[in-house]
C-alpha cells in the first residue's frame, strides 16, 4: 500500500514537473506560429573614425549636439550608497538621468514606482519615460545601480544608428530560442522600440505583468518576450575588433579574467577602447572609474576626437 502510494506521488511530481518545462518552454518560444519575421542576429558594431572624419566640421558639431540620452535607473532602499555614488558621477553626463525607487526615499529625488517586483518597476518606468519624453530623446538608456557608464561612448556607437528603426541593444545573451540584452551591462532603446513596448503594455496576452509562469523569468526576459511580439529584436554591440562594449563584469574582474586566460595580451584580452559600460561596481569603484575615465590626463598628449559630447549644461561634473 506505501509503495503504491510513493509511486503514485512520485507521478505526480514528474507530471507536474513536465507541465511546468512545457509551460515554460511554451512561453519562451513566442513567436513561432505568428507572422514574425525570421531575425538573423546581427553584431552591431562602433562606427569608423575615419568614415566620421569625412564629415565636415560643422555637420560634426550638429551631430553631436543633436545626440540626446535619457537615463533611467532603477533602484532599491537597500541601494542607497550605490544610489549616491551614481548621482554624483557618470549619470551627469546624460541629457537627463532620472531614478525610479521601489518606495519612497526622502534622501534622495526619485520618482517612486510602488512595487518592489523589477520587472513591474520597469514597466512602469518605461511608461513614464515615454509618455513625458517621447518628443525630447531618441534614445533611451535604462541601468542597475551598480552599473557604470561612458555616456559619451554610448553616443559615439549610436552615430550611425537609426532611432527611428525597431531595435534594442547592449550584451546580448541566448536562452532557449529567447535572446535578450542582459540587464547587468545596461539596455538602450530606441525611440521606435518604445513606442511599440508602449503600444503592447496594456496588452496582457502579449505583454503580461507577471508572465503567467510557475517560475518567474527575470525582467531582462520579460522585456525580450514583449518586445519579441512586437518585432524588436535584441542587438549585440562590439567594437570594430568584436569586443563587447557593454561589459556585465567591473574593470578589474575583467582584467584578472584576461590575466588568467590571455597572459600575453591582458590588455587586448580584456577590454574595448569604446567601452560604454561595466558592471558591478562598489561606490568607491565608481568614483575610482570617474578619476580614470575623466580626470586623468597624460601632460602634453593631445587627444584629436572626431566629435565632442559636452555634458548638458548646469552640469556641475567633469
Amino acid at each position: 500500500m506505501l509503495s503504491e502510494s510513493s509511486s503514485f506521488l512520485k507521478g505526480v511530481m514528474l507530471g507536474s514537473i513536465f507541465c511546468a518545462l512545457i509551460t515554460m518552454l511554451g512561453h519562451i518560444r513566442i513567436g513561432h506560429g505568428s507572422r514574425m519575421h525570421h531575425h538573423e542576429h546581427h553584431h552591431l558594431q562602433a562606427p569608423n573614425k575615419e568614415d566620421i572624419l569625412k564629415i565636415s566640421e560643422d555637420e560634426r558639431m550638429e551631430l553631436s549636439k543633436s545626440f540626446r540620452v535619457y537615463c533611467i535607473i532603477l533602484v532599491k532602499p537597500k541601494d542607497v550608497s550605490l544610489w549616491a555614488a551614481v548621482k554624483e558621477t557618470w549619470t551627469k553626463h546624460c541629457d537627463k538621468a532620472e531614478f525610479f525607487s521601489s518606495e519612497n526615499v526622502k534622501v534622495f529625488e526619485s520618482i517612486n514606482m510602488d512595487t518592489n517586483d523589477m520587472w513591474l518597476m520597469m514597466r512602469k518606468a518605461y511608461k513614464y519615460a515615454f509618455d513625458k519624453y517621447r518628443d525630447q530623446y531618441n534614445w533611451f538608456f535604462l541601468a542597475r545601480p551598480t552599473t557604470f557608464a561612458i555616456i559619451e561612448n554610448l553616443k559615439y556607437f549610436l552615430l550611425k544608428k537609426d532611432p527611428s528603426q525597431p531595435f534594442y541593444l547592449g550584451h546580448t545573451i541566448k536562452s532557449g530560442d529567447l535572446e535578450y540584452v542582459g540587464m547587468e551591462g545596461g539596455i538602450v532603446l530606441s525611440i521606435e522600440s518604445m513606442k511599440r513596448l508602449n503600444s503592447l503594455l496594456n496588452i496582457p496576452e502579449k505583454c503580461p505583468e507577471q508572465g503567467g509562469m510557475i517560475w518567474k523569468i527575470s525582467e531582462d526576459k520579460q522585456l525580450a518576450v514583449c518586445l519579441k511580439y512586437a518585432g524588436v529584436f535584441a542587438e549585440n554591440a562590439e567594437d570594430a575588433d568584436g569586443k563587447d562594449v557593454f561589459n556585465t563584469k567591473s574593470v578589474g574582474l575583467s582584467i584578472k579574467e584576461a590575466m588568467t586566460y590571455h597572459p600575453n595580451q591582458v590588455v587586448e584580452g580584456c577590454c574595448s577602447d569604446m567601452a560604454v559600460t561595466f558592471n558591478g561596481l562598489t561606490p568607491n569603484q565608481m568614483h575610482v572609474m570617474m578619476y580614470g575615465v575623466y580626470r586623468l590626463r597624460a601632460f602634453g598628449h593631445i587627444f584629436n576626437d572626431a566629435l565632442v559630447f559636452l555634458p548638458p549644461n548646469g552640469s556641475d561634473n567633469d
